[in-house]
């Protein structure tokens, strides 16, 4: 009997989330930062091995067949060249940073404007005091985390190619890194970094859901180009954890929708 049913890694990641988060609220703050950067590395390192499993699907049988024996490269080089350049003109990356700094501004201002309220009298040392404290800081935590554990590129990939039934193994990885993420945070911001699982189950979730919907239409040469793209699109994500280079993987993200209609295009000029 098998157990591998799609949203599996999704509740996977929420699990680790949640247990990070408690981890976090207990003794997170205990752990030098040492140990953080040698889990970081590790995961780096185990998220090539995962790219290069992914990109190898540049070798299926049925993309090959379906296009020609020296079309698939190219069509992953075109997918990431078309969907890069589509991108970086829109700035995904930068616009999806620009969201998350906007959100901690709010809140700062939010928490600042409280502090100078107290400070002019406005608002007492009082118990009221403490609770609004309390609820920013929730807020705060809830949504820093959501954003770091929904935006990201692996949250879309992971998602798809576990819809698409072509394994959980990234999202297994992601759920690794959201666990330590969510260690760190819930030591500084609590139970609010915990409320992220939530946001993570609904938004991977929806993106699950949507690989299932393709997965039923888009032939195996098709989700092949997909896979392949997105095992480069995982390259720049390794890169990204081992301090290489920061590759704006953001902008990349369009090339997961070129890869398809690009093998479309190869097969119909056939």
């Amino acid at each position: 009997m098998s157990f591998d049913f799609p949203g599996l890694g999704t509740l996977i990641n929420v699990a680790l989330i949640v247990v990070g988060s408690l981890l976090g609220m207990a003794v997170g703050h205990r752990l030098p930062q040492r140990t953080h950067a040698v889990v970081t590395d590790i995961l780096g390192l185990v998220t090539l091995l995962v790219a290069a499993l992914s990109a190898m699907a540049v070798t299926d049988a049925a993309f090959v067949a379906a296009t020609g024996s020296g079309a698939p490269v190219l069509i992953v080089l075109g997918s990431l060249l078309i969907g890069g350049i589509a991108g970086s003109l829109l700035r995904i990356e930068a616009r999806l940073e620009g969201l998350a700094g906007t959100i901690q501004a709010w809140l700062a201002r939010r928490t600042g404007g409280a502090r100078a309220g107290r400070r002019r009298g406005l608002i007492d040392a009082s118990e009221a005091g403490q609770d609004h404290a309390a609820r920013e800081r929730f807020i705060e935590g809830w949504l820093t985390a959501s954003l770091l554990f929904c935006v990201g590129p692996l949250a879309i990939l992971g998602s798809l190619s576990d819809g698409l039934g072509r394994g959980i193994d990234q999202l297994l990885l992601k759920s690794v890194l959201d666990g330590f993420a969510a260690l760190a945070f819930a030591s500084s911001f609590g139970v609010g970094v915990l409320l992220s699982a939530v946001s993570v189950a609904v938004v991977q979730g929806l993106v699950t859901l949507a690989g299932v919907l393709l997965g039923s239409v888009l032939p195996d040469a098709h989700i092949s180009a997909l896979t392949a793209t997105g095992g480069l699109l995982l390259v720049g994500i390794a890169l990204r954890l081992l301090n290489v280079k920061q590759i704006p993987v953001g902008d990349l993200l369009p090339a997961l929708i070129v890869a398809p209609l690009l093998t479309q295009l190869v097969i119909a000029l056939r």
